[in-house]
């Protein structure tokens, strides 16, 4: 059973509620399905957006309702006798409320599925998290790739309570929004769209890809033939920190046992069983304690200068 709600915190926010393209959500769930074809099967889930198009063609709509209302769309049984559950049975009526995701009425919701699968709107991220997991749910949910080094968010994938998805590599994407937002990068159809940076899926479901270990090289091998490390006789030391600096994920070093700091972008790539997150270093980090920041001694300094938020790794034995 299927369950959807319109998530118009954002409106009380900024201007930051993308809605995702049918086919980027097609490819990530089926990711799942080809993995254990029963993972949604008898669920209930909650899918927070507003489909909209089936709010304005349906004869229940009410203009002034849906300024201020939310709506919930279900889609549970054959209501047309077809033979099969398809998007003509789907259903849908008006919400008391507006359809907040931290209202009583949509937190009920919430409490009654099994799945969430949504994209909330940035500037919510982690109070959407924490509302989540609050409710001690399944999830797959888009965010911007920094939510990573979010101190409400990095605790969780280090502990592998959460991960990343499947089909988002953080490059940039086209998002549907709504027609009464001013900036958007193009109209198609009489639809504005906005080419957002850095959205990854970030869930707590079972895909299988995240234990598939990475191919790397030895140490001596990425300095003697990978050009990214070209007139470096060794790796770089952190100053303040007991690890060398692995500024791309493919210059792992596969023989090397110790502390290791490396981009963010390592957590699509993350086997648990072949590493170990240990820390969470950098310049925005939550892990750098205010004394050292007031000093400037940032933890991820090579050289006097700080890196970008960088993960603390270490090869499992």
């Amino acid at each position: 059973m299927a369950k959807n709600t319109n998530l118009r915190a954002a409106d009380k926010a900024q201007n930051d509620e993308f809605y995702t393209q049918y086919a980027d959500i097609q490819k990530e769930v089926n990711a799942y399905i080809e993995y254990n074809p029963d993972v949604f099967r008898g669920k209930t889930i909650l899918l927070p957006w507003q489909p909209t198009l089936f709010e304005t063609e349906n004869p229940l709509y009410n203009v002034e309702k849906s300024r201020i209302k939310g709506k919930i769309f279900t889609l549970t049984h054959d209501t047309n006798n077809s033979g099969r559950i398809d998007i003509d049975d789907l259903q849908w009526s008006y919400l008391e409320g507006d359809g907040d995701f931290r209202s009583a009425e949509v937190t009920a919701l919430r409490d009654e599925a099994d799945i969430i699968i949504t994209n909330p709107p940035f500037s919510l991220f982690r109070e959407f998290l924490a509302w989540i997991m609050e409710g001690k749910k399944q999830f797959l949910i888009i965010g911007n790739q920094n939510a990573i080094t979010y101190k409400e968010v990095f605790p969780l994938i280090k502990k592998n309570k959460i991960w990343l998805g499947v089909t988002m590599d953080s490059s940039n994407r086209w998002f549907l929004i709504p027609d009464n937002y001013k900036e958007f990068h193009k109209i198609e159809e009489g639809k504005k769209y906005a080419f957002v940076a850095g959205p990854v899926w970030f869930t707590n479901i079972e895909h299988g890809t995240r234990h598939k270990p990475l191919q790397l090289m030895s140490m001596a091998d990425n300095l003697k033939f990978n050009k990214k490390l070209k007139g470096q006789t060794e790796y770089q030391h952190f100053d303040n920190y007991d690890a060398i600096e692995v500024p791309y994920i493919e210059l792992i070093p596969n023989d090397y046992n110790g502390l290791m700091g490396v981009p963010i972008s390592f957590v699509r790539k993350y086997c648990p069983e072949q590493f170990e997150i240990i820390d969470g270093i950098g310049r925005y980090s939550i892990l750098d304690n205010e004394r050292t920041k007031k000093e400037g001694k940032y933890l991820s300094m090579i050289n006097g200068q700080p890196k970008f938020f960088r993960i603390i790794i270490r090869k499992k034995q």
